[in-house]
């Protein structure tokens, strides 16, 4: 088999047989096929684009190049939930726990923030002490144990993955819907839970800008999944304002902690709720979703979520009474109130202006290697659809350095829209697949 071959054949619509699929990808994993053959073919690709058998075979070539973790030894229907990633999206920090308290197993592998977007093991390590380098063994055990864990994507995961993410971000090539489906579903699939529930963002904050495309999206990786013998879902929801009111790793780790004593924002708790009700239809501990928001409810009211949140920061080496007394979370130096310029209405927020504003002041990742400030970042108090007089505080923001603070309020009011006429409420939830 020739490389070359694989190129022509796909530059000329056709379709891929898996062995050709293995060819390239295991190829390129082992060094042996070079970037200059693999950038042409990944072109061809996105001109002429995959078949769903295509995007499947490439999906599990991916998902096969490295480690496939195996849960057969955690009891019960484990359940995984994938976020494509946005602004102030503590989502796994507090649902993770409900779903736990209602009997669900959940063995998740999450990732660090990089640019605008925040990461969930970042945001964990807020905890004091809180770490997800766990061996296997003890990710299984605890999760046997209290129903919950989350490790770190280790660097045998899908390897071929990484190679060819970063080979599409230099060659124009990212943005093909199943180089796109193909890249995430491989990690996930191999992650080893037997159902996934995905929460596809769209909007100004989200990968995917247009509603349109994000349901595509979805459909693509469900259509993955299901053919891989995965139970899915998926939940379209909006990301055209930040999440919730928090935007920074501490302060959203505060956010989701209030969430759980029943005191969270509408919105996020509302995302929490549907996520929640999928993952738990999965699980089968509930046969409809008015059974399972109510035993969502309940783990909230109940105090149950919270007790797992405890338990599951002190079984990865956190303090367990910041998961009860959020004061105890690192907190900046700095505290300013970011002013409204005029009256009006709230009409639209650049929703990755807000992220940049955090990574701005020391809270994200211009690259992999920068240091994160987990103290930093604000908290919305005026978003789409609000009442504003000059002068008010659109955000409380929180910084360790003056300078850094003046230059991302500036570029933070610079990311409203006030004005004359009110504009309807956003709709969270635009569709359940």
């Amino acid at each position: 088999m020739r490389m070359y071959d694989v190129i022509m054949k796909k530059r000329q619509g056709g379709t891929l047989t898996p062995e050709e699929i293995r060819y390239f990808v295991e190829g390129y994993t082992k060094g042996e096929i070079p970037d200059y053959q693999v950038s042409a073919l990944m072109m061809a690709i996105w001109f002429r684009k995959m078949t769903p058998e295509e995007t499947l075979e490439l999906t599990l070539a991916m998902r096969d190049s490295g480690d496939v973790l195996s849960l057969d030894a955690i009891r019960g229907i484990k359940v995984d939930k994938h976020s494509t990633g946005g602004v102030g999206d503590k989502t796994s920090l507090a649902l993770t726990p409900m779903v736990a308290a209602c009997g669900v197993p959940v063995a998740k592998m999450s990732g660090r923030g990089l640019g605008h977007t925040g990461g969930t093991i970042d945001k964990l390590e807020s905890f004091p002490g809180f770490s997800t380098s766990i061996s296997t063994q003890q990710f299984i055990d605890n999760v046997n144990r209290i129903g919950i864990a989350i490790m770190g994507q280790t660097a045998d995961l899908a390897p071929a993955d990484k190679k060819l993410y970063a080979l599409r971000d230099v060659t124009a090539t990212v943005d093909n819907m199943s180089l796109i489906a193909s890249s995430i579903m491989s990690k996930k699939l191999a992650a080893g839970a037997d159902a996934i529930v995905l929460d596809v963002k769209t909007g100004s904050g989200a990968f995917m800008k247009a509603e349109e495309d994000s349901f595509a999206l979805a459909r693509e990786m469900l259509s993955i999944g299901r053919m891989a013998g995965r139970q899915m879902a998926a939940v379209v929801s909006d990301m055209d304002q930040p999440l919730g009111r928090a935007v920074g790793n501490a302060l959203e780790v505060r956010e989701a902690i209030e969430t759980l004593m029943g005191k969270g924002p509408d919105d996020f708790t509302e995302l929490c709720m549907t996520l929640g009700t999928q993952m738990l239809l999965l699980g089968q501990v509930a046969q409809t979703e008015s059974e399972a928001r109510a035993k969502l409810e309940e783990s909230i009211t109940s105090g149950s979520a919270l007790r797992k949140l405890a338990e599951f920061v002190e079984a990865q080496g956190g303090d367990p009474a910041a998961a009860c007394d959020p004061s105890l979370l690192v907190t900046a130096p700095l505290v300013t109130e970011i002013p409204a310029p005029c009256d009006g209405y709230v009409r639209k927020i650049a929703c990755d202006e807000i992220g940049i504003c955090s990574l701005m002041l020391g809270g994200g990742r211009e690259n992999k290697e920068s240091e994160i400030d987990l103290s930093v970042g604000m908290v919305l108090h005026k978003k789409v659809g609000d009442a504003v007089k000059k002068g008010d505080s659109l955000a409380t923001m929180y910084a360790s350095d003056a300078a850094k603070a003046e230059a991302a309020t500036k570029r933070f009011i610079a990311a409203y829209e006030i004005g004359e006429e009110k504009v309807p409420a956003r709709k969270l939830i635009r569709g359940i697949l």
